[in-house]
Order: structure tokens, then C-alpha cells, then sequence
């Protein structure tokens, strides 16, 4: 990880040039951009002191955050290359499966909903995210955009939003993926990127929220954090159709830097057996 910058916040202008490490004044807080020490233009984006995502400018298909190559990984096991993806990326941060999945999916069509603003407008600037229409940053809430949307008109729906190190109340209920669902079109796949602590509550009632909306549900994370000795990212995907069955997904997962474990239906239901489903807070 580089040197931080002590001196003086760039001013906003100099972020048009390109990415300059610094702290920036954002929508929500404040943005921290450090270069990397290897020597690449590789670069990593903080958001109120938490790790957001990683861009290497002229590389979009190096990710260097192990999740998001398992999520590559379970995404390119389900639609060949050649074919069109219609995805929403529900938490924008650097766009860094983005830009993946623009490079991976030449016909792409995507959708990035992020609610700082101002991010959303220094990102654009300081990285080769592609342009409107194969990449356009949307600034809004995630759930009322997803509300917002056409039954059945996208393939592919990510979610990965944090406040802090917990994603939203709002956008882990009953109500929420059942919104989703409604969203994608047959086929498709919801995919959401869950921090959890070593207890692994949060994950477990994930797991059976999105299975009770979903009929095929998988779970994909490493050992030492499905056996809860550490704190860290459980990948959950539900479809309704069976998915995540191809030998070469399960290869790819075991052969990463970070070995990670693929759980099927019956895995999940295990895990996840006697959990209540998140549901939104009763009205009056």
C-alpha cells in the first residue's frame, strides 16, 4: 500500500487529471485514495477510514479483492462471454466489477447505483470506467432504485452496499430480495457480497431470507470463514433456476490465492435451518 498524502486535499479540479492520492470531502464523509507501493497504477479507495474497492487503470480484469473473483468466477460460470448481460450494480465504490464485467462482456449493458454523489463523480474522473451507455453511475438508494425498475429486466443483480461494515438493514429483508426477484428475468441471479463476524448471524439470516425467495440458493466463502474463526466476506447467490454446478467453477474457487468452498442448496439449508427471515419493520 503507498504513502499517504499528509499535505493539503486536492481541490476538485486536480481530479480531473486522473487520481492523486489524498483525502476527499464525498457526499458521505470522506474518500481516502492510496497508491499502491508495486509500482503499477494500481490504486485503492477508502470510504470513512473502511477498504472499498481496488482499480488498476488499464487492467479491469485484475481484482484484486478475493470476493469479487469468486463473484467473476460464479458469473462467468453461467453466461459465456459472447453473450449480452444486462446487470445492476447495487454500490458503486470504484466500479471495480464493473469495469470487469465490461471487459469480460464486450455487449454488456450496466447499471451502477451509488448514493454519494460526489463519488460517483470522482471515480468517473479518476478511472477508466467505460461510458454511458455499457457503464452508467446512477445516484440514488439502492432499494428505491431497485423498487423503481421494469419485472424481468436484467440478468444479473449485485449487490454489495456497506454503511461502515454492514450493509443496510433495508437491503437485506424478506421485501428487499423479493423486490429483486421481481427485477430479474428468468435465469438471472442475485449475488450479494455479506460481511460478516466470526458468529456468522448476519450471513445465516441472509442465507435464509434469499432461500426463502429463491429455490436455488449457493454460498460460496472460505473454510476458515464458514467455520467461524474469522471476520470477513460469505458470497450469497439464489436463482430460479440450478446454477453453480459446473466442475470448472468449483476448480476455479479451490485454485485462487484464497481457496473458497461452493455450498449447494442442501449446504445452505443447513446452515441457515432455524433462522428467522429478515423482514422490514412492521408499520403502524
Amino acid at each position: 500500500m503507498g504513502r499517504r498524502n499528509r499535505g493539503r486535499n486536492p481541490e476538485p479540479a486536480a481530479a480531473a487529471a486522473g487520481p492523486a492520492e489524498g483525502r476527499y470531502e464525498i457526499s458521505s464523509g470522506v474518500a481516502e485514495l492510496v497508491r499502491d507501493a508495486d509500482g503499477t497504477d494500481a490504486w485503492l479507495l477508502k470510504i470513512n477510514g473502511v477498504q472499498s474497492s481496488h482499480v488498476v487503470i488499464g487492467e479491469p480484469e485484475r481484482l484484486d479483492f478475493e470476493y469479487m473473483r469468486w463473484m467473476a468466477a460464479l458469473i462467468e460460470s453461467h453466461w459465456p462471454a459472447t453473450g449480452s448481460l444486462r446487470a445492476l450494480h447495487l454500490g458503486g465504490g470504484a466500479c471495480s466489477m464493473a469495469r470487469y464485467l465490461a471487459s469480460r462482456y464486450p455487449d454488456a449493458r450496466q447499471v451502477v447505483v451509488e448514493i454519494d454523489a460526489k463519488l460517483a463523480e470522482l471515480v468517473r474522473q479518476w478511472f477508466d470506467i467505460p461510458k454511458a451507455p455499457l457503464v452508467r453511475i446512477r445516484v440514488g438508494e439502492a432499494r428505491e432504485v431497485t423498487e423503481s425498475l421494469s419485472e424481468n429486466s436484467r440478468d444479473l443483480i449485485i449487490r454489495d452496499v456497506f454503511a461502515g461494515s454492514q450493509t443496510p438493514d433495508s437491503l437485506v429483508t424478506l421485501e428487499f430480495t423479493q423486490a429483486a426477484r421481481r427485477v430479474l428475468a428468468p435465469g438471472g441471479i442475485y449475488l450479494v457480497n455479506c460481511g460478516d463476524t466470526p458468529q456468522l448471524l448476519r450471513a445465516r439470516a441472509e442465507a435464509a431470507t434469499i432461500s426463502s425467495v429463491f429455490e436455488h440458493t449457493l454460498i460460496i466463502a472460505d473454510p476458515p470463514m464458514l467455520k467461524g474463526r474469522r471476520y470477513g466476506n460469505v458470497i450469497i447467490a439464489g436463482s430460479d433456476i440450478p446454477f453453480g454446478d459446473d466442475p470448472q467453477l468449483v476448480r476455479a474457487l479451490l485454485g485462487g490465492a484464497v481457496p473458497a468452498q461452493l455450498w449447494g442448496r442442501e449446504e445452505v439449508a443447513k446452515f441457515s435451518r432455524g433462522v428467522a427471515v429478515l423482514q422490514d419493520p412492521a408499520k403502524n
